[in-house]
């Protein structure tokens, strides 16, 4: 989910409420300046694919600064390795990444923005291309499909930062999808199925998601499973964020988290759906530490307390241990898992303090840029990652878990892979319950599993090894 950190250096709290369906975050972003721009335009009333720059005008100028709170698209690019293949062309040319979010009804900057608008500022502030954007409405209805909540922007802008000629397919779900985990169920089902059909990765977070794993009944975990299963059939890769409730499951009404209330919340020790299931690619969060000056990685730990807010939504690093899902087969004797499934599998960024450039355009001129964080912003780096491998193997590469544990247990694992060995657990409180979580450590851990990637190895190696 899309996060904030109180007090960051030269940053200021910004009031919000998500209009329409969706309600308030209190998990806001934490603003970092803003420059003016000349960009104007109103949502669209068609859902045709479309380049963002086709409707608004870009910043002339900036003085928008986020160099000590949050890391540029090309200090990622740098970081995880992905600029040498952006030099050879490979930049997800070619694939569609699918991202299922939250219908809006009005627009209210900067947390309910113009979609075309956001990237106009974006892509001009850090030199890249314009996305071909498409938006897809046929669950929600009527709606103005280029409003967009924060969360929203931040998937499409990390997708696009990691991946700038992948296209992006904007599948929105109802409103109220996330009231309750049956109608969260029910959303994420449709978005796989239709997703499918849109492009070759589909990213969730949190729209798609349900909640803890107790949230579910038997019923609705085979639809589920079912709509997961025929993703897989179809060679689609369903990337999906772990939470950020450390090792306690997140409510089974997300939209309490998103709203930032979880007064009545019961915390549990269990991780969450869909991430936990054996047909995921499940992210965690970590804290990166790279050069602001050039981007290089320099070391990454685990991401939990102090860096998240206890009693919140916005802790740590989901991870654990399915109560749900046998150990798939690709996990079998992994150092660390038992009988059970174990989340995550891959990491990266998610810390708030060391939180992801986002830009949201504000009423009339001018645009935000904002510091995100969360495992939202993990699993779209990891969709983008993959649509880059998905270029490189000119395929769809689909269901990649295998592929993703065969090169983590083999001789190129610490070229492939950042493995994060350190940092603080991922355990959550909720004065007065603790719910004590999990360290990182050499190899796979429920924290940050095999970690972040190093794409100029991973990539080629996922080309190679998925089937």
């Amino acid at each position: 989910m899309v996060g904030f950190r109180p007090g960051i250096a030269r940053c200021r709290r910004l009031p919000g409420r998500v209009s329409g369906l969706a309600i308030a975050t209190g998990l806001l972003v934490a603003a970092c300046g803003s420059a003016q721009t000349n960009s104007t335009g109103t949502a669209a009333a068609h859902t045709t694919a479309k380049p963002s720059s086709s409707s608004a005008s870009p910043p002339r100028t900036s003085t928008a600064d986020c160099t000590t709170t949050c890391y540029t698209p090309q200090q990622l690019e740098v970081a995880y390795g992905v600029q040498p293949l952006l030099r050879r062309g490979i930049d997800g040319r070619g694939e569609t990444v699918v991202l299922p979010e939250l219908a809006e009804t009005q627009p209210n900057p900067p947390v309910v923005t113009d979609l075309r608008q956001d990237f106009a500022a974006y892509d001009r502030l850090y030199h890249l291309p314009a996305p071909r954007l498409k938006v897809v409405s046929t669950f929600p209805g009527p709606v103005h499909p280029w409003l967009a909540f924060g969360e929203e922007v931040l998937d499409a802008e990390v997708v696009h930062a990691i991946a700038p000629r992948a296209a992006l397919t904007i599948v929105l779900v109802k409103g109220t999808s996330l009231d309750s985990a049956g109608q969260a169920v029910a959303a994420s089902v449709a978005a796989l199925r239709l997703g499918a059909s849109e492009g070759g990765i589909i990213s969730l977070s949190p729209a798609g998601q349900i909640g803890g794993e107790h949230c579910v009944d038997d019923a609705q975990l085979t639809q589920l499973n079912a709509a997961l299963q025929a993703d897989a059939d179809h060679h689609v890769t369903v990337v999906a964020a772990t939470g950020d409730t450390g090792a306690a499951g997140e409510p089974c009404a997300l939209i309490d988290a998103l709203g930032g209330s979880m007064s009545g919340f019961t915390p549990r020790k269990e991780v969450g759906l869909v991430a936990s299931d054996p047909l995921v690619l499940s992210a965690g969060g970590t804290t990166l530490d790279a050069s602001h000056t050039t981007g290089a990685w320099i070391g990454e730990t685990a991401w939990g307390l102090p860096d998240g807010s206890p009693g919140s939504a916005f802790q740590a690093s989901g991870g654990g241990f399915s109560h749900l899902f046998r150990r798939p087969s690709y996990q079998n004797g992994v150092q660390g898992i038992g009988s059970m499934r174990g989340i995550p599998d891959v990491a990266a960024d998610g810390d708030p303090v060391t939180g992801i450039a986002v830009i949201t355009s504000n009423a009339g001129e001018g645009y935000t840029l904002s510091g995100h964080a969360g495992t939202s912003a993990s699993a779209p780096l990891w969709a983008g990652i993959i649509a880059l491998a998905d270029q490189y193997a000119q395929r769809h590469l689909g269901f990649v878990n295998p592929a993703i544990y065969q090169i983590a247990r083999g001789s190129q694992y610490h070229q492939a892979f950042h493995d994060v060995t350190a940092g603080p657990s991922n355990t959550a409180e909720f004065p007065p319950t603790t719910i004590t979580g999990y360290r990182a450590g050499p190899g796979w851990d429920p924290v940050t599993g095999w970690g972040s990637p190093d794409a100029q190895v991973l990539v080629p190696l996922l080309a190679r090894y998925a089937t």
